[in-house]
């Protein structure tokens, strides 16, 4: 209020006149975020404890390869957060009110917050692994490219769609080795899916899944084979071998304990035709061994199997020891005849041209007096 005074001492009318100061604005606290590579936001709204004009807000982003611009006007709407390396972004957002009254505008106290955005955690690859029954497997140890965070740490998780191999259906952390098992007659192929969890700052992300398969291939056998038997100068059919597994590829190899038959002592594959062999004068017995091995469709490995045994027995050809030839009167009674010959278990079978002399056209055995 102003009032005027002559020299004189006069009063004049008083006037009046404001000054106005305007507050240092300040903005609310606004809580830090951590959020996974993907996730949307919720809306940032600023607000200010200062009231008698506007308040305006400028805020500045020190990393926009997080999903927001690296400044802007008025409150954050809802983005995307995004984050395409292996560690955790942390950008930092400061925000400056500005007071307007009385078409005076006054810049406030800054305020800053952040916005961390934790990457999508991989694994690395893993390698798959074919195995044969009854083999013990390569333990499997889980790592990732992505890091960093303070703190931060991943977890693997993961799950076997098929857990008659040996392994559970599903479990935390690495695969200890465990025998691998196979009880069917084909092989069996597991897939194995890990998960990794990313957790840094209290907040866990899951991340992008790895799979790979643990293929185990089964004890492959040899279908039953019978005994066989063939006479001394015989020629013998190929004889096939088989076996109740597929899936894979089969081999067979075989060895023989007795070549003198006329088969090899070993080989591979079927069993070739052959003349059989009995130079002696008793039977001879060949104990053949078969066995099966199966590999996998890449034929990267093979899985010996079982064996099986059946014998070739190889008669001796037969022999009659010498007759002596015999001249009788007519009406004699001749010498029984006895036939004999180098082969035990030999038995005969005899002709006669001529029936006049007494003595049937044909018999077996012995000749008896007659």
């Amino acid at each position: 209020t102003v009032r005027p005074t002559t020299a004189g001492g006069c009063i004049g009318a008083a006037i009046n006149f404001t000054i106005t100061v305007n507050p240092i604005a300040t903005v609310n606290a606004v809580a830090n975020q951590v959020l996974c590579n993907g996730s949307s936001t919720a809306a940032i709204n600023f607000s200010s404890p200062t009231t008698g004009g506007t308040v305006t807000y400028n805020w500045t982003n020190s990393d926009p390869s997080i999903g927001i611009a690296a400044s802007g006007t008025g409150n954050i709407p809802s983005f995307t957060a995004t984050n395409a390396t292996t560690s955790p972004i942390i950008a930092t957002i400061t925000v400056t009110p500005t007071f307007t009254n009385n078409s005076v505008s006054c810049v406030g106290t800054a305020r800053t917050f952040t916005i961390a955005v934790n990457p999508t955690a991989t694994v690395n690859i893993v390698n798959n692994q074919d195995l044969c029954n009854g083999d013990a497997t390569t333990a499997i140890n889980f790592t990732s490219p992505t890091s960093g965070g303070g703190g931060s740490n991943i977890v693997f998780n993961w799950v076997n769609n098929t857990p008659s191999i040996g392994l559970a259906a599903s479990g935390t952390g690495d695969i200890a080795s465990f025998v691998a098992n196979n009880a069917t007659l084909t092989p069996v192929t597991a897939t194995i899916t890990v998960t990794p969890t990313y957790t840094n700052g209290g907040v866990s992300c899951a991340g992008t899944p790895l799979s790979f398969t643990i293929m185990v291939l089964p004890t492959v056998t040899v279908n039953p084979v019978p005994d066989q038997g063939f006479c001394n100068g015989s020629v013998t059919p190929v004889i096939n071998f088989s076996s109740p597994n597929s899936g894979g590829t089969i081999n067979y190899t075989w060895d023989n304990s007795d070549p003198s038959i006329g088969l090899a002592a070993f080989g591979s594959g079927d069993l070739p035709s052959f003349t059989a062999t009995n130079t002696t004068s008793s039977p001879v017995t060949a104990i053949i061994t078969v066995r099966a091995q199966i590999l996998n469709t890449t034929e990267t490995i093979s899985c010996n199997g079982t064996s099986r045994s059946f014998t070739i027995t190889v008669n001796p050809t037969p022999s009659v020891n010498a007759v002596t030839n015999q001249l009788l009167c007519a009406n004699t009674v001749t010498t029984p005849i006895n036939f004999s010959g180098a082969v035990a278990g030999t038995s005969f079978s005899w002709t006669n041209n001529n029936t006049a002399i007494g003595l049937a056209a044909s018999g077996t055995g012995n000749i008896p007096s007659f």
